[in-house]
């Protein structure tokens, strides 16, 4: 007889954010009650402020004490269990109406590590990498979030603004604690997210793949393996969509040639910068300036 596929269910945006449709929610588990395995439409960062658990995902299961932190795409069925007066911290954020310019913030490794880099990466290559607060740090964290909560719970004009900047806050404040940590443990994801910060500093200089592995301290046939699981591209397509995104903002802003806008976000060839844009926005650079000169 063959055994019944377990169904797992998707937690609905509509059913957990408010019906203005503002993307963030913060929700308390004071303590966490039994969760069985489930998904949902929306990210989540938990932080985790007291008693024990574990958190399961992807058949791997994580202990979970106070000061531990965490993402969770959408996508992937998670649970907690063997609850011990687990305290979470959840909050529900959905990256598509969540408009927030990143600024200088992905020049980070920890922005990486906690973001970009999946608990799924993290199991293939063996990391026991996960961001710890210390106690001081949490306190910190506990009180961006009761500002957040307090404009999500009163709504008063701006509140949006405000309660992105404070979101913002979280994320930034996380970020830095993750590139500064010291636990040995926790530093192996983050030399990956490093390579990854090099990228992104020095897009527009030349690239040397031996030179990231060893920021990463890995093989160089392990790391471009290893990128490529983390990102959905290879170290050298990441980082022609760092120029190409780059390239983007020069033409919107300055008035400079196009060949000049090639060699300033570092490629060698106009020509090669001009096949590249095209392949990824579909229209060449000189068309893309004039579509935006007349939104302007």
């Amino acid at each position: 007889m063959r055994r019944a596929t377990q169904t797992i269910p998707t937690l609905k945006k509509h059913d957990w954010f408010p019906a203005d449709g503002f993307p963030i929610v913060v929700l308390r588990r004071e303590p966490q009650e039994p969760f069985g395995p489930h998904a949902h439409k929306f990210s989540e960062l938990v932080i985790t402020t007291g008693g024990h658990g574990l958190h399961v995902t992807s058949g791997e299961s994580w202990p979970l004490a106070a000061g531990n932190v965490f993402v969770i795409g959408g996508t992937r069925p998670h649970e907690y269990r063997d609850l011990d007066k687990l305290k979470l911290i959840n909050i529900l954020f959905d990256p598509a109406k969540l408009r927030i310019d990143l600024a200088d913030l992905p020049r980070l490794s920890g922005y990486h590590a906690l973001f970009t880099l999946e608990p799924a990466w993290r199991k293939r290559h063996g990391f026991k990498s996960r961001l710890h607060l210390a106690p001081k740090e949490l306190g910190v964290v506990a009180g961006h979030v009761e500002l957040l909560e307090k404009e999500l719970e009163t709504r008063a004009a701006g509140f949006g603004f405000v309660a992105t900047a404070t979101f913002m806050q979280i994320i930034g404040f996380l970020s830095r604690c993750y590139s500064q940590s010291r636990n040995p443990d926790s530093r192996a994801l983050p030399r990956i997210a490093e390579a990854m910060t090099h990228l992104e500093v020095k897009f527009d200089q030349p690239i040397n793949l031996d030179e990231l592995a060893g920021i990463a301290h890995m093989s160089k046939r392990s790391f471009i393996r290893a990128f490529q699981a983390a990102t959905g591209a290879s170290p050298i397509a990441y980082l022609i969509q760092l120029r190409i995104n780059r390239g983007t903002e020069l033409l919107r802003e300055s008035d400079a040639p196009v060949t000049d806008i090639a060699f300033r976000v570092g490629f060698s060839d106009s020509n090669y910068f001009t096949r590249q844009f095209r392949k990824m926005t579909g229209i060449s650079p000189r068309i893309y300036r004039r579509q935006q000169a007349r939104i302007g």
